[in-house]
């Protein structure tokens, strides 16, 4: 079966956006929509998950049930998602039967760190000198060449869980570090002295049309986003570089919707370490501090619709509240200047992304 042809109008008002996944940033996807009357139609296995509390439906169903994957099909206008891990059978199962954006090409580069990096040299982007490690050995040739480095498994790490770092010369015992991680494949990248770690939020419509929101200098503490500040500590050089690569990307994967793209500042140049296939946590300011925000300019992707103004007209800093920090923000919300998201999850547990605020300046 083919896959089938995307959207050929804009949708109409009252249309419904089917979400895979009901996170966080599915919840914000959906107030989103709303915003722009369109429905939205969640499907996730979790009762009561955040984005529950604002869709129009909830399919409570694992991600690839055949049933549940009919029912969206039949009940939506296109459908999106809001991780990377959404099963390729899934995607292919949804794309042969309504337009979903962005591509299944996009989830299965992403979602396999060697493919990632590859597909990012055949389109002429930077990257951090790498390995591909499937056995003891290849880890101890990698280890050998890099001198330490930063060992990650090739599929489902994420906030720094699935990584293990290697320190100069400190290689310790091959099969335990297989056991430990998962038994591989993975990637061992070789550590960059970089002077900035920052991410560009960019879009791209069905027309072709694209554009980039300011670069954002994130900090992270235990491989979990931290801190984002605005504007980046870059040089405009540096910032009209990383958006061009960040559309070359786009281009590359004949995108449609926001992508979160990943980079370091090294002393020879700019390096892409990861992209996200979604709306991105170090992009969650630009709903305060940009008239169009990144989830505003998703939804206005995928429907068809002409992206939005991407200017900033504050300088910013988002936090990540993480675990008990969200189960008392009065202070917070005291503060004239501050604004608080939080996401409806029931359980608060440490290093858990509960909520953020963005505290305008």
């Amino acid at each position: 079966m083919t896959e089938l042809a995307g959207l050929t109008a804009a949708l109409k008002p009252n249309a419904t956006i089917g979400i895979i996944g009901g996170g966080q940033l599915g919840r914000m996807l959906a107030s989103a929509a709303a915003r722009l009357g369109f429905r939205t139609l969640v499907l996730e296995p979790g009762q009561g998950c955040p984005a529950s509390q604002l869709c129009n439906e909830h399919i409570v169903a694992a991600y690839d049930d055949p049933q549940a994957l009919q029912q969206m099909a039949d009940s939506c206008d296109v459908v999106t998602y809001e991780f990377e891990n959404v099963p390729l059978s899934a995607a292919h199962f949804l794309q042969h039967r309504l337009p979903l954006y962005p591509p299944s090409r996009a989830l299965e580069v992403s979602q396999d760190r060697l493919l990632e990096k590859q597909f990012l040299q055949s389109a002429g982007l930077d990257v951090a000198p790498y390995h591909n490690v499937e056995s003891e050995a290849d880890l101890v040739h990698a280890l050998g060449d890099f001198g330490g480095g930063i060992l990650k498994t090739r599929r489902f790490g994420y906030d720094g869980k699935g990584q293990k770092v290697f320190h100069d010369g400190q290689c310790g015992d091959p099969a335990a570090v297989f056991s430990e991680l998962g038994g591989g494949p993975f990637v061992l990248e070789q550590k960059i002295e970089f002077t900035s770690e920052f991410s560009v939020i960019a879009a791209r419509g069905l027309s072709g049309e694209s554009s980039f929101y300011d670069p954002a200098t994130n900090r992270h503490e235990h491989g979990i986003l931290r801190q984002s500040t605005v504007p980046a500590t870059l040089s405009q050089r540096h910032i009209d570089q990383a958006g061009q690569m960040a559309l070359t990307l786009l281009n590359a994967l004949d995108y449609t919707g926001v992508i979160g793209v990943e980079f370091f500042a090294a002393p020879d140049g700019l390096l892409i370490n990861e992209f996200a296939p979604r709306v991105h946590n170090s992009g969650h300011w630009t709903r305060e501090a940009c008239s169009v925000s990144q989830f505003e300019q998703h939804i206005r992707a995928v429907a068809g619709l002409d992206l939005g103004p991407v200017a900033r007209h504050h300088d910013c800093q988002m936090f990540n509240l993480l675990g008990d920090e969200a189960l008392d923000v009065s202070k917070l919300v005291a503060e004239p200047a501050t604004h608080v998201t939080l996401y409806g999850k029931a359980e608060a547990r440490a290093g858990r992304k509960m909520g953020h605020f963005t505290r305008l300046k």
